[in-house]
């Protein structure tokens, strides 16, 4: 059931109040007709007064025999009836619904849909990108090595370039630390990341935690990566490239 809402119950219960005063004031009018000076009571309040006293009793004849229904019908001709000047009968309460009083402005918001924006943008990207890789493939040809030979080992061997920067770290520490340690500790803080920082921004000027945490991780791969490529010659010894040269294939 909808809810009437408080103003509406207050004009309403002011109405009644009303309505009682001037019956009131209508039923002890009788002594002061012969005196109409010292009567208070409008002449239209005192005529509206004797014609509702009128229909009362041929109302209460029509009902008298109907039954529990008729009864409610009674009580309700019974009760005042409230017209404006012309006659006109005043509604005292409104229902209202909810959704008719709130607020429908629609908000501005920072998203789009995924479909078309999104989605749109990267299968552009995914075109492009394959047609540069097939392109640059017609002209370029892959860095292929002969077949190996198990009887010559290469020197110095090193592993493909973005496994280098873990070479690297081989040689520095213990296997057991470098190879199992270190970087499961670097994925456990970048796995607590987003429990450590829980600033909702997109933006990177907001995000200074989240931005100089992943720089320094990259950094630190990076030079461990280049370190490994060009520093490290045969036995994987540390060497300068512009003196000893280059030990570094694709």
């Amino acid at each position: 059931m909808t809810e009437i809402p408080e103003h509406l119950r207050k004009r309403a219960e002011e109405a009644r109040k009303k309505a009682e005063s001037s019956e009131d004031s209508a039923s002890g009018s009788d002594s002061s007709e012969s005196d109409p000076a010292a009567s208070k009571i409008p002449a239209h309040l005192l005529e509206r007064s004797k014609s509702a006293k009128q229909k009362e009793p041929a109302a209460a004849v029509a009902v008298a025999g109907v039954g529990t229904a008729v009864a409610t019908a009674t009580a309700v001709a019974d009760a005042p009836t409230m017209t404006g000047p012309a006659g006109h009968t005043q509604r005292l309460l409104t229902v209202v619904k909810a959704g008719s009083i709130q607020d429908v402005k629609s908000k501005p918001m920072d998203k789009v849909h995924t479909w078309p924006h999104l989605i749109i943008v990267e299968f552009g990207a995914a075109l492009f990108v394959t047609a540069f890789l097939s392109i640059f493939s017609i002209f370029v040809n892959a860095p292929l090595l002969e077949l190996a030979n198990v009887n010559a080992t290469p020197n110095p061997s090193k592993a493909p370039w973005y496994f280098l920067g873990l070479q690297e770290l081989l040689t520095m520490f213990h296997p057991m630390v470098a190879g199992v340690t270190i970087p499961g500790i670097g994925l456990i803080i970048l796995v607590m990341a987003p429990y450590i920082d829980k600033n909702p921004s997109n933006k990177p000027e907001d995000r200074k935690f989240a931005v100089g945490l992943f720089t320094l991780f990259m950094f630190f791969w990076a030079v461990l990566t280049l370190i490994g490529s060009f520093f490290r010659g045969p036995g994987f010894n540390f060497i300068f490239p512009w003196a000893d040269g280059l030990f570094f294939e694709l």
